[in-house]
């Protein structure tokens, strides 16, 4: 018998990347402006941050809100979730942080020390520490479990406001109006700061911990080597020229993502840089964008509501959810 040699088979293409480009559904939020949304930890849940003074906890797959929370004395700016759900971190233009036990929406402490308004806020990765930064130029991490009121630590090395913080295990990323990424490595008790030059609005972590992402007001995304501060990837054609906007990468880290002032949300491809997919969400600035952590799934925020976005394959998982 002849074996057949040197037939070669074409190797299988990889399959087309899937974007959440349908538009599922619309939560009304009713509480003003919505400043920000973010998923919790698992993806299930999700708060809104309103210009009403208000903190508000959805169920956005479903559509269903839950809970309000109210004890901040103007604009709420961020919040985020505790690992284990039971707590929820916010912060404020009134210059403080609260921690809220979720269940009952009761205030658990109010954390006051910045010199003025509160622009992002995190937990850090066992939500025993949050990390706060402010247009007064610093980041202060408290501690959730002592009664002191001062910070455990002030991180006062931003010449500017402090626009965006991330907290992965051991770091502490951050963004500021002075143009620079600052990342803390609390193991070995150094700073690395990488000059961008415009001023910085978003910063994150890829999900595998290598890259940093920032977006600044020169309408520009910038992927970063974590450990070398290489550039190794510029990302146009939005608009980003006034406000702050999130920047984000996908559940897979193949593409990153923004908000835009056109009313859109713009996809790259991560490693070619290239536009890969756009979503117009509506007229006004794309504020805020919350991407799932292992699902093709966004939320997005303009004006006073927020819209959830999925794929075909997230389209259909809900309709046999519901």
């Amino acid at each position: 018998e002849v074996s057949p040699v040197g037939m070669s088979f074409p190797a299988p293409r990889p399959p087309a990347p899937r974007f959440p480009n349908k538009r599922l559904r619309d939560l009304e939020c009713k509480q003003g402006a919505v400043r920000a949304v973010r998923f919790n930890v698992d993806g299930n849940y999700c708060l809104t941050c309103g210009s009403d003074k208000t903190l508000k906890l959805w169920n956005p797959h479903r559509g269903i809100f839950l809970k309000t929370y109210t004890g901040h004395g103007y604009e709420v700016l961020d919040a985020a979730g505790s690992c284990d759900n039971s707590q929820v971190c916010s912060c404020s233009s009134d210059k403080t942080i609260v921690l809220w036990d979720v269940a009952t929406g009761q205030l658990v402490r109010k954390y006051r020390g910045h010199g003025g308004k509160v622009n992002c806020v995190q937990f850090n990765e066992d939500s025993t520490v949050i990390v706060s930064g402010s247009i007064d130029s610093c980041i202060r991490c408290w501690d959730c479990r002592s009664r002191k009121s001062e910070p455990v630590q002030v991180l006062s090395e931003a010449k500017d406001g402090v626009s965006s913080v991330k907290v992965s295990d051991h770091e502490i990323l951050s963004g500021s109006v002075d143009g620079r990424v600052r990342r803390y490595d609390l193991r070995k008790g150094q700073l690395f700061a990488d000059y961008i030059g415009s001023p910085i609005t978003s910063v994150c972590f890829s999900r595998d911990g290598q890259c940093t992402l920032s977006s600044s007001l020169d309408s520009t995304l910038r992927l970063l080597d974590k450990e070398t501060g290489e550039l190794l990837g510029q990302y146009k054609n939005h608009k980003n020229a006034e406000y702050k906007l999130d920047c984000c990468f996908n559940e897979t880290d193949t593409h990153v993502l923004s908000g835009s002032e056109d009313g859109k949300v713009y996809f790259w491809d991560l490693i070619e840089g290239s536009q890969a997919a756009t979503l117009t969400v509506g007229k006004g600035v794309v504020q805020s964008l919350s991407h799932h952590p292992t699902q093709s799934c966004l939320l997005t925020a303009t004006e006073g509501n927020v819209q959830l976005w999925g794929d075909e394959e997230y389209e259909e998982e809900m309709v046999t959810a519901t």
